[in-house]
């Protein structure tokens, strides 16, 4: 049954997000990849006969942002005429009608802008946060930084950044290792010494073999990680469940996977201990609360990845222990900002996402198109 509120507008729009300093994180090190320079994002605005809007989003780092915006004009002009609260099926539309590039990658991540801003316009409509409408068990959730960027960090430049991002509220610090086993532990070591107390995780990038991942996953035990994240290659379903098995500290990884499907394939196989998504990189809200539902029903902790002004509504509707990955790279786009108390990120209370894009974001748009339903 249809309700008479129907989508006659949507506006798509491409823009690059400008980074303060390019970023280099492991694989940058490697030469595997540039370092990072900009993010592009899809910018879905959607409006329906009745009056009401939604504002979903997507993006790609180093390269796709093109490709983004040209699967979802492909595909955008499907939603005219569509009733906004049939989600699920706006999704399936969507999918299917580029199903010959496939359910998730690109072609997911194009629909997430779309899926996003109609869950976005839903909440709006019942004028609650998104995380109340998905049932909240919190309205606040724990929040990392990643203070120790790059491999190439001093110990002392790593507890610099760790104690400004401590002193604005932030609850965990991460520190990224590189490929050499024994400096790494050395560099945890010491930074464990001068933080003790305080959540401690580090991420390696995808970095390591299977066999190099024991071995350091055995060096670092001592050091009571909250988590491993991204040891292996992240496809590696077995070789994650062969180290979740063996060692003492929780593994963590998910954030390149794709689609509901490739999370599964780590979850039935007790892959991990925290599942890491990333509700646009795998096809928006909508396949996200199916991952989610995987990982409750295996009692599994989520640490989403990015986007914490997203996904802070999505971590505080999950049952189990969440965290959230707080950057601040995203702030310049909205005109709200996120705010921190005693190492959590507090849940908005503005209805929807609680979010609107700011001048700037204008500015960086590179292309924009808009869909209307004929008068």
């Amino acid at each position: 049954m249809r309700t008479g509120d129907r989508i006659d507008r949507v506006r798509l729009s491409l823009v690059y997000l400008p980074l303060a300093a390019p970023i280099s994180d492991t694989k940058a090190l490697t030469s595997r990849q540039q370092p990072l320079t900009e993010v592009a994002f899809l910018f879905t605005e959607l409006g329906t006969t009745d009056g009401h809007a939604g504002l979903g989003f997507s993006y790609a780092k180093r390269a796709g942002g093109p490709a983004l915006y040209a699967h979802a004009k492909e595909i955008v002009p499907l939603l005219l005429g569509e009733d906004p609260n049939d989600i699920g099926r706006v999704w399936d539309k969507l999918v299917w009608a580029g199903a010959s590039v496939g359910h998730g990658g690109l072609a997911g991540q194009s629909i997430a802008a779309v899926d996003v801003g109609l869950w976005d316009l839903k909440a709006k409509r019942a004028n609650l946060p998104l995380a109340k409408l998905l049932g909240s068990h919190r309205d606040s959730v724990s929040c990392y930084h990643t203070a120790g960027g790059t491999p190439s960090m001093s110990v002392s430049e790593i507890l610099d950044n760790a104690q400004r991002a401590l002193a604005q509220g932030i609850g965990g610090i991460q520190v990224e290792l590189g490929e050499d086993v024994a400096k790494d532990v050395e560099r945890v070591r010491a930074v464990r010494d001068r933080l003790s107390t305080v959540p401690l995780m580090v991420d390696a990038g995808q970095q390591w073999d299977r066999a190099t991942a024991q071995r350091a996953g055995r060096a670092l035990e001592p050091y009571n990680l909250t988590w491993l994240s991204d040891p292996l290659e992240a496809h590696d379903a077995e070789g994650y469940a062969a180290l979740a098995t063996t060692l003492d500290t929780p593994i963590a990884t998910g954030e390149q996977l794709t689609s509901v499907e490739e999370h599964w394939q780590l979850i039935e196989r007790d892959g991990c201990d925290y599942v890491q998504p990333d509700a646009p990189r795998v096809g928006g809200i909508t396949p996200y609360l199916r991952i989610a539902a995987l990982a409750d029903h295996k009692r599994l902790s989520m640490a989403t990845h990015f986007a914490a002004e997203l996904h802070v509504h999505l971590a505080a509707a999950f049952h189990g222990t969440a965290w959230v990955e707080h950057l601040d790279w995203l702030e310049p786009l909205f005109n709200e900002k996120l705010e921190l108390k005693d190492g959590e990120v507090l849940v908005p209370d503005r209805p929807g996402i609680g979010l609107t894009l700011s001048e700037r974001s204008r500015v960086w748009t590179t292309d924009r198109i808009e869909f209307a339903e004929s008068v």
